[in-house]
């Protein structure tokens, strides 16, 4: 029978690392992005917990039910499939404490696995498993080390009671499996009547909160909003105002009537505040720009100055393009790029300001705890890229050309004012305030970032020309 066996040497504890895996958003952090996988079910408490899900396969999916067995706190538990593609699939989770004048312990995850069809399946599909296996867990070590090390940053401090709007969205919900993996408690604000204890009922748009539920947050983080990226009619305008300022302010004055208020309330806002900066570079420091997105940006911050007046520390942070394979900008890039079919938008000068999803939680989790964040923070890489660089990039991960431009006048047609403030204007927007703090962002390169998300290691050689500018 095949084992494949992969071994991280970490500076934890082997009890802090089977904690991080025993949480409930440990299976969704370790998931690379691109694998679907969809949970249908979990029940049971960790050692004996029964997981069933439908992994997506070709153009169909298949269901696949996992048992935890054979737990034991800081020293092992494995997943046994009980249903699934395999003949037989056996994942051991092992924890090897150090010696006790050495810190931290080592991580290894093996497995045993057989295809159906004995020799046969294995000759058909074996290399193919083998390689997926060393994909993944290439990358669930990865994210496992930094997760970890980020945590460890804030371990003497107390775990927190977060409530989370928009927490069904993408930085929403990989904020929520982080901070469950660090042991804080989530809330997520719903318009629905709550499910239970995990739940807030809000309605943003009548200005109410459940204020018994939300009494004794330590911390609210504010990501709802109505998407941007449809073309703006008058009532679509309306609507993206309405849910920032409205969502905003109902949060705001909330936080105002309770007996004991959180200490933080982060209320998200976004790069479009400082408008089309050209060829400038900006930072917080910067004056607000013109449109649209940059009117909705300065009502959007404007809106939580109640919660400031009442005494709680205010963080905005302004969030540059998320990049993540798992949905989002690039999620919706990748199928015409696979097919040689990308290219930059318009000229391809425009300032291009992204962000790895993983930097922007780990920023986050910062603004949940450090008191010296306070008001606007550029939540953006360091490197600045234009949009065309950004292309060329994503090309040569992808090992595909990159040469198919999508014309200004086609942008202007299709979208209107939303692809022209959208699209076709840029920003190239620096992390001062981060910088200052000594963040330390895990991709400060935009190869290396899309290698990770997409499972393509390897060194990159992107031909950016004059597409690249500024720091790195």
């Amino acid at each position: 029978m095949p084992i494949f066996s992969k071994t991280l040497a970490l500076n934890h504890s082997a009890q802090a690392v089977y904690d991080f895996h025993s949480r409930p958003g440990a299976f969704a952090r370790l998931t690379p992005p691109w694998q679907a996988v969809k949970v249908l079910q979990q029940s049971g408490e960790f050692a004996n917990r029964r997981v069933v899900m439908d992994l997506a396969m070709g153009l169909g999916s298949v269901r696949w039910v996992a048992q935890h067995r054979d737990a034991i706190p800081a020293r092992q538990f494995v997943d046994e499939q009980v249903q699934g593609p395999f003949a037989q699939w056996r994942h051991s989770h092992l924890f090897i404490a150090e010696p006790a004048d050495v810190p931290g312990c080592q991580l290894t995850d093996s497995i045993e696995w057989q295809l159906p069809g004995g020799g046969l399946g294995r000759w058909l599909a074996g290399g193919h498993v083998e390689a997926l296996l060393k994909r993944t867990f290439a990358f669930r070590h990865r994210r496992t080390r930094v997760d970890l090390d980020r945590h460890a940053a804030f371990a003497a401090q107390k775990r927190l009671r977060v409530a989370i709007s928009g927490a069904s969205g993408l930085v929403g919900t990989a904020l929520t499996a982080y901070l469950e993996t660090a042991g804080h408690t989530v809330q997520r604000l719903v318009r629905r009547v709550g499910a239970g204890p995990e739940e807030i009922q809000w309605n943003p748009d009548a200005g109410t909160v459940d204020l018994t539920a939300l009494e004794g947050v330590d911390a609210i983080v504010h990501l709802a909003g109505e998407n941007v990226g449809a073309r703006w009619t008058a009532a679509r305008r309306e609507a993206v105002l309405r849910s920032r300022v409205q969502g905003t302010a109902t949060l705001a004055n909330a936080i105002c009537r309770l007996p004991r208020r959180p200490s933080v309330f982060v209320s998200a806002s976004a790069v479009g505040l400082y408008g089309d900066t050209g060829d400038a570079e900006v930072d917080e420091t910067s004056p607000k720009g013109t449109g649209f997105l940059a009117e909705v940006c300065r009502a959007w911050e404007q809106a939580a100055e109640p919660a400031r007046t009442a005494g709680v520390r205010v963080v905005h942070p302004r969030i540059g393009v998320v990049l993540t394979a798992g949905g989002g900008a690039l999620a919706k890039l990748l199928p015409p790029f696979r097919l040689g079919a990308g290219g930059p938008i318009g000229a391809g000068t425009q300032g291009f300001p992204w962000v790895a999803l993983d930097d922007v939680l780990a920023a986050l989790e910062l603004a949940l705890h450090d008191d010296r964040l306070d008001g606007p923070v550029n939540l953006v890489a360091p490197q600045l890229l234009t949009q065309r660089a950004f292309a060329a990039t994503l090309g040569a991960v992808l090992r595909r050309p990159a040469l198919l431009p999508m014309p200004a006048p086609v942008i202007r047609a299709l979208f209107g004012d939303m692809g022209r403030e959208v699209l076709l204007a840029g920003q190239r927007v620096g992390p001062r305030r981060l910088q200052e703090l000594g963040f330390r962002f895990e991709f400060e390169q935009l190869a290396d970032l899309l290698s990770f998300e997409l499972g393509r290691p390897g060194p990159v050689r992107a031909a950016l020309g004059d597409g690249m500018a500024g720091r790195s």
